[in-house]
């Protein structure tokens, strides 16, 4: 056995140092919980030059997939990590991996796939990628994400398939515990071995071609072959484990069981709930009870034969789901159970029981006789949405499946709704109002908003606004109310409402996934008194497009009122990254909308990982400052660029420091969004949290990144730039420092060893200000 050493870790730390032992060449990701702190934790290694993983953040999972693809492709060991939605946004990537056939490891952390919206684990996302062609390992505990995390890349390699490392959202990955890690890195590189390619594509002088276009008989051969590349995983596995075990002292066998010898009730449960049923099983145990509890540590490829062989005594087998397979009646570990079970030779015995007489091997042959066993198999599915699993709940489930009245299926741990009727909000009891109900403020009505604070009229092609003093857009009543989660000195609250005291119309609101929409829409309540949508932040302003065709479709039959409506969306933390491409896609097809970005410079909502709109050289959990690193390395995106290239009419960038401003140009943009097409307004937004400065400070810092030209205030109305805001001809200009200087995630910069950086960001800024302002000093830019 090789030396090892005690860490005391979460299951995504022990990730990050398997894949440091490793000795990687590059990962592609994007931040989403709960998976992030992989990333998070190999960036740390990296600027203490402890690493020299090549790691590139995506704009979004779909390219963060393609990414790994290309590295794989190229001959290099490639890592990734995701969870959830961002596994189904890239989940058209891995069939391509897996029929090509390069090897790879990919961390799932199973979270609630949405929506609605939960970051809590359950196992709805890894089920997706049953039948995507990669082998998937399950680890139950922090110990077996480190170690299963070593093995699969040596599964990988050898069988030339990608390969899942399976574990729990916040029950495994965030829980610290006490386990084993070898001391020496190399003990790792030489049980893995070295990388071999059969076909190098980066040999030149030997060109091959990956991809191909295949029509019959080629594609099914194609398949058979990745069928038979799963069928050698299966066989290699148990090698491995053995090989392993030798190395590390700790076996493990594709399925694992507890007390499972003499159980007559049995739990096969996935994951962490595990170790909790465990507990269970002791004290049932204690009370005469004979139950056990069995796991899995492969979903592919399915251990069938195994499961068989440990369920072959039990009278009673509960199979618990952490998710659906909606419409099948069973989640689908309990699906592939029964069909294992049945496929080992049985018979249906009434409509709960299975008779299990043989198991078969793979040439049809009866290896194994487990005759007059009969066990009576029923499902639950449970945990949903993180929901916890007490001791309890395992005891309550051995009940339920020894009942013999309990049917086969069912969910465990429903909430039932109050029947009874709420009274209606003492404030509210002379409005009309729908019974059984509970409002905390009165929707908004289009006579309550258009009270002439202000007013657009186009005059010489562009639009004039009169009013919109700050003292008149004060009578606007607020659609976002005061009720809200969001930390003291967010400016995402004081962003969408600037931009709404603008905007007289009735107004429907679609928030991208990000810190906008989650402190303000927590189950049961809402803080919106319009019209609101969630839709994650990769599609949103498509999503917008389509209601807002449909309200038009139904204004003209006259299905709805007439009357302008301005659809806006509302899109941060990031969400101009993975959503550009939605953005653009709307933008160019010129849809009646507002699209407003509030730009906090970061992914906020994860835990403030690097995004494209990050500062050079800012500090964030993904570009970590350190002797081998100084923070983001390259300069953040110019959106209202990017977006003005798509030609349409009106593109606007506004500062909470300058309201009077904000307001006129919100006016402008939801008069374009009623009368002409797509307007996009961007504001900088205060993050105190992750800017790490004060709350109370942050309009005279929103006003120093204007002042210093990071954050210039303009306008492309119908492709002719205007500059709002000069503040060298104000005498106001300062050296991009000086708005550095006051942020902690920038405060480093100030050293003299990071000189060069500042200097390349002040030329950078200095250069789009100069471009700026020629655009608008010319007749036709």
């Amino acid at each position: 056995m090789e030396k090892q050493i005690t860490e005391y870790a979460s299951g995504n730390e022990m990730a990050a140092i398997a894949i440091r032992q490793i000795g990687y060449d590059l990962m592609g990701y994007y931040p989403i919980t709960p998976s992030t702190q992989i990333a998070e934790n190999l960036d740390v290694m990296r600027a203490n030059g402890e690493s020299d993983l090549i790691m590139i953040a995506a704009e979004g999972e779909h390219s963060a997939a393609g990414i790994c693809y290309g590295a794989a492709v190229g001959g290099g060991r490639v890592i990734n990590a995701t969870s959830a939605n961002g596994l189904l946004y890239a989940i058209e990537q891995f069939p391509v991996q897996s029929g090509t056939r390069y090897p790879m490891v990919m961390n799932v952390v199973c979270r609630t796939v949405s929506g609605p919206l939960s970051i809590k684990g359950d196992h709805s996302d890894i089920m997706f990628m049953l039948n995507a062609g990669w082998p998937i390992l399950f680890a139950h505990s922090v110990q077996e994400v480190y170690d299963f995390n070593i093995i699969s890349l040596k599964l990988a390699e050898t069988v030339r398939l990608p390969v899942v490392v399976a574990y729990d959202g916040f029950f495994t990955s965030h829980q610290k515990r006490r386990c084993l890690r070898f001391e020496r890195d190399e003990a790792v590189q030489s049980f893995i071995g070295p990388k071999k390619e059969d076909y190098p594509f980066l040999d030149l002088d030997h060109p091959i071609t990956v991809g191909s276009y295949m029509n019959e008989p080629d594609l099914i051969n194609n398949r058979y072959q990745l069928h038979l590349a799963m069928k050698k995983a299966d066989t290699l596995l148990p090698e491995l484990f053995r090989e392993y075990g030798e190395l590390s002292g700790r076996k493990y066998q594709k399925v694992e069981g507890y007390k499972w010898e003499d159980a007559e009730t049995l739990l096969l449960l996935l994951g962490s709930s595990y170790d909790t049923a465990k507990e269970a099983v002791d004290q049932m145990r204690d009370q005469g009870k004979k139950v056990g509890v069995v796991t899995l540590h492969t979903l592919r490829p399915f251990p069938d034969r195994e499961i068989v062989s440990l369920c072959k005594n039990a009278e009673n087998l509960l199979v618990a789901d952490r998710q659906d397979s909606y419409g099948a009646k069973g989640g689908n570990l309990s699906l592939e159970v029964r069909a294992a079970i049945q496929r080992a030779g049985s018979e249906k015995c009434g409509s709960s029981g299975q008779r299990i007489e043989a198991e078969t091997s793979d040439n049809g042959t009866n290896s194994n006789n487990m005759y007059g066993s009969e066990v009576h198999i029923k499902n639950l599915v449970y945990g949903l949405g993180g929901k916890d699993f007490f001791v309890e709940d395992a005891v309550k489930m051995v009940t339920w499946a020894e009942n013999p009245n309990s049917p086969d299926f069912a969910y465990y741990g429903v909430t039932k709704a109050d029947s009874g009727k709420e009274k209606p909000a003492e404030s509210f009891k002379g409005e009309a109002m729908a019974e059984g109900t509970n409002r905390f403020f009165a929707p908004l009505s289009a006579e309550k908003t258009q009270l002439g604070a202000t007013k657009a009229e186009e005059k010489d092609g562009k639009v004039q606004i009169s009013g919109g003093t700050l003292n008149a857009t004060a009578a606007i009543p607020k659609r976002l109310a005061p009720g809200h989660g969001a930390c003291p000195g967010c400016g995402i609250p004081v962003n969408v409402n600037l931009l709404l005291r603008a905007i007289e119309n009735p107004v429907v609101l679609l928030f991208q996934t990000g810190c906008g929409m989650i402190v303000t829409t927590a189950y049961p309540r809402t803080s919106f008194k319009v019209p609101f949508v969630h839709n994650l932040f990769q599609n949103g302003a498509a999503a917008l497009s389509g209601i807002a065709e449909i309200c038009y479709r139904k204004q003209k039959k006259g299905e709805i009122p007439p009357g302008d409506i301005i659809f806006i969306m509302v899109s941060g933390d990031g969400g101009m990254d993975i959503g550009m491409g939605s953005a653009l896609g709307t933008a160019l097809r010129g849809h009646r909308l507002i699209l407003f970005e509030y730009d906090n410079g970061g992914y906020m909502n994860t835990g403030y990982q690097l995004s494209y709109s990050t500062p050079k050289g800012a500090r964030s959990a993904t570009s970590h400052v350190g002797k081998e690193q100084y923070g983001k390395p390259f300069f953040h995106k110019d959106m209202p660029q990017i977006i003005a290239a798509t030609g349409i009419p009106y593109v606007a960038t506004v500062a909470e420091s300058n309201p009077m401003d904000f307001i006129k140009k919100a006016a402008k943009a939801a008069y374009y969004a009623a009368a002409t097409g797509t307007a996009y307004v961007k504001a900088l937004s205060a993050c105190p949290l992750n800017w790490n400065d004060k709350p109370a400070a942050e309009r005279r810092v929103i006003e120093k990144a204007v002042d210093c030209c990071y954050f210039p205030l303009y306008e492309v109305e119908k492709g002719k730039t205007t500059l709002s805001y000069d503040p060298e001809k104000m005498g106001k200009k300062v050296p991009v420092l000086d708005w550095l200087s006051m942020m902690g995630r920038t405060k480093h910069l100030q050293k003299e060893a990071y000189a060069d950086i500042v200097k390349e960001l002040q030329e950078e800024v200095d250069r789009r200000f100069a471009r700026l302002k020629a655009r608008a000093e010319n007749p036709i830019l």
